[in-house]
């Protein structure tokens, strides 16, 4: 097995790494796809067994490629099947600690919100949204700042640290991600414009531009 990494650029110069891994397997033709093409019937077997997998050592695979396949099968005893020796990329996210990643907020609770980056969910808790009192808007669907009238709801884009990361095997959902919004120039997007433009002495947006 062998990997080269892929450093995708999601904007804001945010660096996401995923992987290529070139694996080898052995992958069973089922009897009703014998006389349909191997190398096809093979990459959707692999697809169905790899795609949508967490694996603890490799993170979340998200795509099969490049499968290649032995002509040469062996059948077993007491299956009629034919088993192949296939050789196959696997294109995998590995959530790394320290990663800044940027996502979508697709659930609000009162105890933090969970965001979207690419193939799995990560939780940002309440304790690490930002600097200041939080209440929770159970009707909008909120969390809202006392002091900074900041707001995280549903659908905004927001900027992340990974901070701990326990990958379970499986499905992506068993695995748990938990992310920080406090640091400097982490947060909403529009948040981070803000403290740019303050950082630079500009003025800040008028109320009704920060609405469109």
């Amino acid at each position: 097995m062998s990997s080269n990494s892929l450093y995708l650029n999601h904007g804001f110069k945010v660096i996401a790494v995923y992987k290529l891994l070139h694996i080898s397997d052995v992958v069973r033709i089922p009897p009703d796809k014998f006389g349909q093409p191997l190398e096809q019937v093979a990459s959707e077997v692999l697809r169905s067994m790899y795609e949508g997998v967490v694996m603890r050592e490799f993170g979340a695979v998200l795509a099969v490629l490049n499968v290649s396949v032995s002509n040469v099968g062996k059948i077993l005893p007491g299956d009629g099947a034919i088993f192949h020796r296939a050789s196959f990329d696997l294109l995998v996210y590995l959530p790394m600690i320290q990663e800044v990643v940027e996502g979508e907020v697709v659930e609000v609770t009162d105890f933090g919100v969970f965001v979207r980056m690419g193939p799995m969910d990560g939780l940002v808790h309440v304790s690490q949204l930002m600097d200041d009192f939080i209440t929770y808007d159970e009707k909008r669907g909120a969390l809202i700042g006392k002091e900074t009238h900041r707001v995280v709801e549903k659908g905004m884009s927001v900027r992340c640290r990974i901070i701990t990361v326990s990958l379970g095997s499986g499905a992506s959902r068993s695995s748990k991600i938990g992310m920080t919004m406090r640091q400097p120039y982490l947060g909403a997007l529009d948040w981070i414009e803000d403290d740019l433009r303050k950082a630079r002495g500009d003025q800040p947006k008028p109320a009704e531009e920060q609405k469109k």
